[in-house]
């Protein structure tokens, strides 16, 4: 199974930001659409990404507030990223590996869409499920031993 996979049972709806809005803006996008990352863009290029981590972190180093930052203050400036051809168990193992719970899909330089580690999760039960059902069907439609043994 690849990413293009995830992302076309998911949709193509994609929330970004830009690197100098406000912090509280960005957090108030997020909260409204029920989202955990941001995808940062300038001028047309993938520049980062804000998940509720950093947020957190940037929260806690403010004394529980948000403050003026803007979102290029607390924005992970380099993501892990992948492309619709990467397989989902290099997926699965860059995610673990680096503590990533998103990754931007890119296309050389175009954002495709964002998998998260909830996505992959889901992709990975579904795929169990249809294996376990073909293989239940496949028990159950097992022929009747023949009595010229």
């Amino acid at each position: 199974m690849k990413v293009s996979d995830i992302l076309r049972v998911k949709g193509n709806t994609l929330y970004t930001t830009t690197p100098d809005e406000p912090l509280a803006k960005a957090v108030e996008l997020m909260a409204e659409k029920d989202i955990g990352s941001l995808v940062v863009m300038e001028y047309g290029d993938l520049v980062g990404i804000l998940t509720f981590r950093e947020v957190i972190q940037t929260v806690v180093k403010n004394g529980g507030l948000l403050g003026t930052y803007s979102v290029r203050a607390a924005m992970d400036d380099s993501p892990l990223t992948c492309t619709a051809e990467t397989d989902l168990d290099e997926v699965r193992r860059m995610m673990l590996a680096q503590h990533a719970r998103y990754l931007p899909v890119m296309d050389h330089r175009m954002l495709m869409g964002v998998v998260s580690f909830y996505d992959v999760a889901r992709a990975v039960v579904d795929a169990q499920n249809f294996e376990n059902k073909m293989l239940k069907a496949y028990i159950r439609d097992w022929p009747e031993p023949s009595g010229n043994a």
